[in-house]
């Protein structure tokens, strides 16, 4: 377990107001009411938010504007040895809507309860990552501290409109090849256990529309050959494979949900009047498929439910990523290594995942280098993208002492061969 201090006041559960709270506690309340929400993220707000911790830090930030409004900002602690690889702290700074009225607070108030949980969408998902990272990097500064690699903490906006445009730009970005990365944390997800879930993969995110065309009539005929009737195949098509997917995961004790591929229909189009036979529906679906399925033969199998449901029926992607890339958990790994035995000298125990979503590791690991999806959020219940989504207090600080000790860890590994 890790110990219950919390920095120079100990933490505590104070009153809504935040007064005589730990004072990293209240900059996460104060993250937390900025509306980086979508449909229109109060970037500017964001922004502000981080000149300001960049001087209090005494770090110098960069802005890169990857797109008109869109800001990458990177604050950076150069190291002893700028030659080696660096390490990346990554985050982002927007967040998903919210339903108002299906939560018990204010959405964007950072309520917190006489038991200590904050209320804020960005809570879990991952504004409280990004402040964890400050602060551990304020303690290890102020503690005198120096590392010989170079560390890195990016805010990239945009991750949660689907095609995480922020860092899917800024990857490719000269900038970005100047950060000399070697290693990157990324967030992760709660868990309501003892135990910390760490990623060391994704599933690839494909949305696909497939497109039926069909003859057009009157609705009081038995017209031929119609669209909906293509539709239907092609819907019990991918959502008879969802059920097989499904029993597999629900009959083995083995499987997580990033290791099977999961089919969810999320559209259906077509029609324009109730007497009208459409001439063409579509239906559209999500597919998180798992890096062991090949993806090659996935996309053959689609072709064939498509051949299968009548002629000229066509498919289309919106999204489809092709790069299926893991990152070592061998103890052989140096990196890998330093962020175990962290962990280990911290009595946490670890559960190895591959992510069931999707986030912007997967641009980090496409580029070949070794990325961990890790947020210190156990004994919480998972509420990203939900109503009424926390974290506790004492979470939240214990998980600045983790990030201390992990930082310190990765920072410190030793120069390895390719950088000698």
């Amino acid at each position: 377990m890790l110990p219950d201090q919390d920095g120079p006041s100990g933490g505590g559960t104070q009153d809504s107001t935040g007064a005589g709270e730990d004072p990293s506690v209240s900059l996460f309340r104060e993250y937390l009411r900025l509306k980086t929400v979508h449909p229109e993220p109060d970037y500017d707000a964001a922004l502000m938010f981080l000149d300001r911790i960049s001087v209090e830090l005494g770090l110098p930030m960069k802005k890169v504007e990857v797109c008109p409004g869109r800001v990458v900002a990177i604050m950076s602690w150069a190291g002893t040895n700028p030659a080696l690889k660096s390490i990346l702290l990554n985050s982002h700074t927007d967040v998903v809507p919210v339903y108002e009225e299906c939560w018990k607070h204010d959405p964007f108030a950072a309520v917190k309860d006489a038991d200590g949980n904050i209320y804020g969408r960005g809570s879990q998902d991952m504004k409280c990552v990004a402040i964890q990272y400050i602060e551990a990097i304020r303690r290890l500064k102020a503690a005198g501290k120096t590392f010989a690699r170079t560390i890195h903490i990016m805010f990239v906006p945009d991750e949660e409109v689907g095609g995480h445009k922020g860092m899917e730009t800024f990857i490719n970005h000269p900038e970005f090849q100047k950060l000399n990365v070697g290693f990157a944390l990324d967030e992760g997800l709660a868990n309501p256990t003892e135990t910390f879930t760490v990623f060391y993969g994704e599933r690839n995110p494909w949305w696909v529309t497939i497109r039926c065309p069909g003859s057009p009539g009157h609705g009081s005929r038995f017209v031929e050959n119609t669209a909906a009737e293509k539709l239907r195949r092609v819907i019990n098509s991918f959502l008879d494979f969802r059920e097989r997917e499904k029993q597999r995961f629900d009959m083995s004790e083995c499987f997580t949900l990033g290791d099977v591929t999961t089919v969810n229909m999320t559209m259906v189009k077509g029609g324009m009047a109730y007497n009208v036979v459409p001439a063409e529906m579509d239906v559209s679906f999500d597919l998180r498929i798992p890096p062991t399925v090949n993806l090659q033969e996935f996309e053959e199998q689609i072709k064939a439910w498509c051949r299968e449901a009548g002629e000229d029926v066509t498919y289309n992607f919106a999204q489809k990523f092709m790069h299926q890339k893991t990152t070592s958990t061998e103890d052989s790994d140096p990196w890998w290594r330093a962020f175990s035995s962290a962990c280990k000298a911290m009595s946490m125990t670890l559960k190895k995942e591959i992510f069931p979503a999707a986030t912007d590791s997967r641009f980090i690991r496409a580029m070949g280098l070794p990325a961990i999806g890790f947020s210190p959020m156990n004994h919480t219940p998972i509420l990203l993208h939900d109503h009424n989504e926390f974290l506790n207090e004492q979470v939240f600080l214990r998980g600045i002492q983790v990030y201390e000790r992990l930082v310190s860890a990765l920072a410190s590994v030793p120069a390895l061969t390719n950088e000698a």
